[in-house]
């Protein structure tokens, strides 16, 4: 179901028909034997056949004209809805979001969507973990503890504490002090936990151990700017006098080199309802599959701002990121740059990032 760990596509994986698209698209490195201190450079990659929503609406809003397969979509929304002639359910909004949106959820990403009781990848190893991105930004590291205070409440200051289920506690603390208790206790850096920050869930909680949502978990509402925004995207996915309720997201964190593994997401209920899936940072490369992994995928392009539905039948297709662009010719990332121009954490993280929210009527 859920890839959401970002792992790279395994090489050894069966040959598929989707496993080869993985491939071709996957990043790939030249390898130059002569010099080892040279830069590693991506492999050129033919991506002639990936299709592209944003040429695709520039030449429908001169022309009115669409390549065959596309379709529009006749619905009450303020931009044009795309849909895909072999695959009813799937639904593309180039540019649905605002470069001040894209921004404003690039920060709530890093800064809020992490604070527990959401939880991320990190829980497993060193419990929830608080102002993750405020360590990172202050050069804070991240220490097992053994005589940390027992609540978070007891650990005031700027060094927090933060609780593990087995006893241990972990600590962030300044470089300095951090160093000195390197030589008995474990420690890691929170810019590199902030790097190794591959997903956390918004809402009611999906149990990775269970593969299903765990209503008993401690959670908050998803919030309601986010809420709001989901229920106007899902609009041209749901049937005339319906409403899409958000109670759980997922938010996918892409380094450089991360994929999403071709999968379903089938742990809902009601399948007819749509995920909504929003990208932010670089573009990528998104793979929609049919039913069968046998099925040839269909390549296209996300970039930031863009919004994809997923509803009905397209919940049963197969579908994954296999390539995130980070070089500056093809991130395409000029817009957020311009507006992050004063906010140099953000700034950093996004230039090599993509993020993707997608929100989930769960019930």
């Amino acid at each position: 179901m859920y890839a959401t760990n970002n792992n790279a596509v395994a090489d050894d994986a069966e040959p598929t028909a989707f496993r080869k698209a993985e491939k071709k698209y996957k990043l790939y490195y030249d390898q130059d034997s002569k010099s080892s201190k040279k830069k590693k450079q991506p492999k050129q990659v033919d991506l002639s056949e990936v299709l592209d929503f944003k040429s695709i609406i520039d030449s429908y809003n001169q022309n009115a004209q669409l390549p065959p397969g596309i379709v529009p979509v006749s619905c009450d929304f303020d931009r044009p809805v795309f849909g895909l002639e072999k695959q009813p359910g799937f639904y593309f909004i180039p540019g649905a979001l605002s470069v001040e949106e894209q921004c404003q959820w690039v920060r709530e990403s890093l800064t809020s969507f992490p604070q527990p009781p959401n939880r991320t990848n990190h829980n497993a190893i060193y419990g929830p973990i608080e102002d993750l991105f405020v360590a990172a930004k202050e050069g804070r590291m991240l220490v097992e503890d053994e005589d940390a205070p027992t609540g978070l409440d007891d650990c005031g200051g700027s060094n927090a504490c933060i609780g593990h289920g087995d006893g241990r506690r972990w600590r962030f603390y300044n470089e300095d002090i951090a160093r000195s208790k390197a030589k008995t206790s474990k420690s890691i850096p929170a810019t590199i936990l902030l790097r190794k920050l591959r997903w956390s869930t918004l809402g009611l909680q999906f149990d990775w151990s269970k593969r299903n949502y765990n209503v008993s978990l401690p959670h908050n509402k998803i919030p309601d700017a986010l809420c709001d925004l989901a229920k106007k995207l899902a609009s041209p996915a749901m049937p005339v006098g319906e409403e899409f309720w958000p109670e759980g997201a997922i938010v996918n964190y892409f380094g450089p080199a991360d994929t999403l593994g071709g999968h379903l997401d089938d742990m809902e209920v009601d399948w007819s309802k749509p995920i909504v899936s929003l990208s932010l940072g670089c573009k990528a490369i998104f793979l929609l599959g049919g039913k069968s992994r046998e099925d040839p995928p269909l390549a296209m392009f996300l970039r930031s701002g863009d919004a994809v539905l997923m509803a009905g039948e397209a919940r049963e297709c197969f579908h994954g990121v296999p390539r995130i662009f980070t070089d500056k010719g093809n991130a395409e990332i000029a817009h957020l740059e311009s507006h992050f121009v004063d906010e140099d954490d953000f700034l950093e993280y996004i230039r090599t990032s993509r993020i993707n929210i997608n929100i989930r009527q769960v019930l």
